[in-house]
């Protein structure tokens, strides 16, 4: 989601820039400075970046810089000459001195510079406005994509990662339930002149391995990676949805580290853990 464009145009006597940069957030927020002649277009050009980002804290800067020679206010030179001499005649008719510093006074002579007239936006001007803003948010754009692509690579491959450590969980699996029968067993027969049901202890170690039994955790996690793939080939804009497929991906990575009750199969969940979070932290800056 983050990104970065910027765009330099050349209009007559002066450049139309134009810089956005975007960082990861849930929704769009845009900040938009917009240069006064051009703040007539401000809602045309947040319409735009709207429907182009979707996603994302976007900074967006668009103004001009003038060239100065062109730019400079024009000195009235007859105007100044005709301050002078009536300044030389009234000094000379009064007894007032001259100024000592000539220039200075009669430069703050009324009507001595020319201001230039305020500017009018024309079409002409905001078509060369306008091709600006829309290199700057190809280029982020364009960002953007490159980054996702990486996203998209890394994604893939922590998933890969999880699946390889779910299928690393059956062996210790099988052998699990052996483990549980001989504990209990073994449990039993170190209680001196105890009896028992036999056929009720069946029934009791039946029950207790069912509840820890991680079949339906480790088919609903399979379903996720597979789902969490699926989305990925999606047209842009599922980074939420990815963000909600992770969340259930660690609700049953989760579920089978409580039920594990072996060590080898907890080191395994530590594992997927950490390819998850992983996962979860770089999905906040998928669009």
């Amino acid at each position: 989601m983050t990104g970065y464009g910027k765009s330099v145009v050349i209009y007559k006597n002066k450049k139309i820039n134009v810089e956005i940069k975007s960082l990861n957030s849930k929704t769009l927020d845009l900040s938009a400075r917009v240069a006064p002649l051009y703040r007539e277009k401000e809602m045309e050009i947040r319409q735009y970046i709207t429907e182009r980002l979707i996603r994302g804290k976007v900074e967006f800067s668009i103004w001009a810089e003038k060239d100065d020679a062109v730019e400079a206010s024009k000195i009235n030179a007859m105007l100044v000459e005709n301050y002078y001499h009536q300044i030389k005649d009234i000094a000379s008719r009064t007894g007032i001195p001259e100024p000592r510093d000539w220039f200075f006074t009669l430069l703050r002579m009324p009507d001595v510079t020319a201001h230039a007239d305020a500017e009018v936006l024309d079409d002409e001007e905001w078509q060369a406005a306008t091709k600006a803003v829309h290199e700057a948010v190809d280029k982020l754009v364009a960002f953007r994509t490159q980054e996702g692509a990486a996203l998209q690579k890394k994604f893939a491959e922590k998933v890969d990662n999880i699946e390889i450590l779910l299928k690393g969980i059956e062996p210790y699996e099988k052998s699990r339930v052996e483990k549980i029968r001989s504990r209990i067993v073994d449990s039993l027969k170190t209680i001196p002149d105890v009896e028992y049901d036999k056929n009720r202890m069946e029934q009791e170690l039946i029950y207790y391995i069912e509840k820890l039994d991680i079949s339906e955790e480790k088919q609903r996690l399979a379903n996720h990676l597979k789902y969490f793939r699926e989305t990925m080939d999606e047209p842009c804009g599922q980074g939420k949805k990815l963000g909600f497929i992770a969340q259930e991906m660690g609700r049953e990575i989760n579920t089978t580290g409580s039920k594990s009750n072996n060590a080898e199969m907890q080191n395994i969940v530590v594992k997927m853990k950490d390819e998850l979070e992983q996962i979860k932290e770089q999905v906040l800056n998928a669009l």
